[in-house]
């Protein structure tokens, strides 16, 4: 039973990396493989779980009375119920964090920063618009930041060749700065709420690598840009369709920023799950809607509200993580993922080579399960080295293929950039920048020890 679940996992793997040739949603891939894993487990539970796999505390708490149903009872509260509990508080986080951006792009407060970029300089603008990006994607998500900043340049750059270099940057840009932040990406907060990496340590440990993973690819592709981007004739700023004052859109812009902000200083003082702070900001941010819904109109009442903003949160992206996770759950009760880490010491006999190759993978298949498995498969103490470079590597090792990220997939959805031109155009800065970072962290822990 347990090869039959490995053939389980490793085939939805291949239909989730395979998504748009077979048409079929991610998330139905991830749901199928979570649950399966667990079913086939259950069903085999006599053979897999043993005795002495059970810890002494909970065999005492299930007592004699259930000594002949000791297995499945440590496989549905001693393993189902925990890994729940763990995947809960992500998903709760991520879905707390997806509302409270959807609240202030429904209140344009995301164009409070894009409105102010005036240059036509192609040079000076791709320069912009990746500073602007990696800085946005460490207080946001890489996803959200990338389809800001798409929607910006489809205002500004009108040359579909032109616009996907820009794009393309972006992307790095993206990756680039979610990689050094606990909420600038998924797999950073994974780490995070699983208090692998601290909140100020990774922000001095991966800034420098995750800037070097930015520039280099940022100079050579500057090499490409020349001469001035034109005015359209019917350019104009901000055209708004919605009632939206600009103290609306400040209000919010300021609510949203803080309140993200907020999390990783309310886990600080308080030790409770990150989950806690990010629910205490999106009810701060809830009754400031409402508290402002009485100065606008009907209409736009209607598309502002949180109610509005849940409607636009991605709920597939959400239940792709509940199944993955789910997945990567079952193989670590299996024991699958600790014997997979043995046999890595012994072949790679290298924690760094180890999170360079996961990032790598990474860019083929989706970041999120293969660090959920690298946290089932290892144990080293917090801000250990290993896992800042998995943070890092995991984070950026994406770019190098359009379907490597989320913000990849996002940026290839709206500008329908085509895979191979991102291999030949973009993929090489991408890999660049990738070992560029890698080199920049590992001199400075030469350096600082």
């Amino acid at each position: 039973m347990l090869t039959a679940i490995i053939i389980v996992f490793v085939l939805g793997y291949l239909a989730i990396a395979l998504e748009h040739p077979l048409h079929i949603n991610k998330a139905a891939s991830a749901l199928f493989i979570g649950v399966v894993c667990w079913t086939l487990y259950v069903l085999d539970v006599e053979h897999l779980v043993s005795v002495d796999r059970i810890p002494a505390w909970f065999a005492e708490k299930i007592g004699g009375a259930h000594a002949e149903h000791l297995g499945r009872e440590y496989l549905l509260d001693g393993q189902l119920l925990y890994a729940i509990a763990e995947i809960a508080q992500i998903l709760f986080f991520l879905m707390g964090a997806m509302t409270i951006v959807e609240l202030v792009d429904g209140h344009e407060g995301f164009a409070l920063i894009t409105d102010r970029i005036r240059t036509r300089n192609t040079v000076v603008l791709l320069w912009v618009v990746a500073w602007l990006t990696f800085f946005l994607s460490s207080v946001l998500d890489n996803l959200t930041t990338t389809i800001v900043m798409v929607s910006l340049l489809r205002k500004l750059v009108h040359d579909t060749g032109l616009r996907k270099l820009f794009v393309g940057m972006t992307v790095i840009a993206a990756n680039a700065g979610g990689a050094w932040t606990v909420i600038g990406d998924v797999t950073t907060t994974m780490l995070w709420i699983k208090q692998k990496i601290g909140t100020i340590e990774v922000m001095q440990q991966l800034l420098l690598p995750s800037l070097a993973c930015l520039l280099v690819p940022l100079l050579f592709l500057s090499r490409y840009m020349r001469g001035q981007l034109p005015t359209p004739a019917d350019h104009q700023p901000n055209p708004r369709e919605k009632n939206i004052q600009p103290w609306h859109q400040a209000l919010f812009l300021s609510l949203g920023l803080l309140g993200l902000l907020s999390v990783p200083i309310f886990k600080t003082y308080t030790h409770l799950p990150p989950f806690m702070g990010m629910m205490l900001s999106l009810s701060v941010l809830w009754i400031a809607s409402e508290l402002v819904s009485h100065t606008l109109d009907e209409q736009t009442r209607t598309t502002t509200g949180v109610l509005a903003a849940l409607q636009r949160v991605d709920m597939s992206s959400v239940l792709f993580f509940l199944g993955i996770l789910l997945a990567v759950g079952a193989l670590s009760a299996t024991g699958v993922l600790q014997a997979l880490a043995q046999w890595l010491d012994k072949t790679v006999n290298s924690h760094t080579v180890v999170a360079v190759i996961i990032g790598l993978v990474s860019a083929v298949v989706d970041n999120v399960p293969l660090v959920a498995a690298g946290i089932e498969m290892y144990q080293m103490p917090e801000n250990d080295v290993f896992w800042m470079m998995l943070a890092y590597c995991a984070g950026t090792g994406g770019s190098c293929l359009i379907i490597g990220s989320a913000a990849g997939v996002a940026a290839m959805g709206l500008e329908r950039i085509d895979f191979v031109w991102y291999l030949r155009k973009i993929a090489p800065w991408a890999l660049l920048g990738y070992f560029s970072g890698i080199v920049v962290y590992l001199l400075q822990q030469a350096i600082l020890g």
